[in-house]
């Protein structure tokens, strides 16, 4: 029987320096392949292409075969190439944006299948938030917002959490008004690992980055720390 893995990063990697790679390489270490393949969706930075040069700095470096899916070019069959891939990677960028093109083209319904089938999803910011049943955004350029997501996981995901300074204001504003539904928030350079829908552990990469688990007890918002493992 596979497994199924979604591994949700709050912030950095190889997007914001493809030589600094231990959550990649965590990533890639659950797949027991030993040389497996990683496919990159860079939709939600509208394709940015110093982005998809950074993902290939980064895994070309590393025991894996890397490719990337676009979908403003012309655009191949995507059911194939997400059947090869051992490891699907989402990048950060416009989360409201990005499932609305995944839509047009289907890929939502082709993840979930993937997801099933033992397929490792992990991604960074727009690409953590994606998986889950609700996302805190800031797709809007005024505001954050909290948005409904894939479903893949339940409750709700909050990236860059100690990195911008009005995130944990607005997360507990929103669970407190019932806005949001209890999650976890997710600092730069840590992520959280989920195993069969279910919490499995918290990595940290970066000094002093952590994941917290939100929620509302007694009418007070209350920050869990969760435990980290240290890469």
């Amino acid at each position: 029987m596979n497994i199924r893995h979604i591994i949700a990063i709050g912030g950095g990697g190889f997007g914001r320096n493809p030589k600094h790679n231990k959550i990649e390489k965590y990533i890639l270490g659950q797949t027991g392949k030993e040389n497996p393949n990683i496919l990159f969706l860079p939709t939600a930075s509208a394709e940015d292409k110093s982005y998809i040069v950074n993902f290939y700095t980064c895994f070309s470096s590393l025991n894996c075969e890397p490719n990337h899916v676009t979908l403003f070019e012309r655009t191949p069959r995507l059911d194939g190439i997400i059947n090869k891939a051992d490891v699907i990677y989402v990048g950060g960028g416009n989360t409201k944006s990005m499932l609305a093109v995944w839509r047009g083209w289907k890929l939502d319904k082709l993840l979930y299948k993937a997801y099933n089938k033992g397929k490792i999803l992990c991604g960074v910011s727009a690409g953590a938030i994606c998986w889950f049943e609700q996302g805190i955004t800031d797709s809007w350029v005024s505001n954050l917002n909290v948005m409904e997501c894939l479903g893949f996981l339940p409750g709700m995901c909050c990236p860059h959490y100690q990195e911008e300074v009005d995130r944990r204001s607005n997360v507990h504003e929103f669970i407190k008004k019932g806005k949001s539904m209890p999650g976890y928030a997710i600092d730069g350079g840590a992520a959280v690992h989920f195993k069969e829908g279910k919490y499995s552990k918290s990595v940290q990469f970066y000094p002093d980055s952590h994941v917290y688990k939100v929620f509302l007890k007694d009418d007070q918002v209350v920050e869990k720390r969760m435990d980290m493992k240290i890469l």
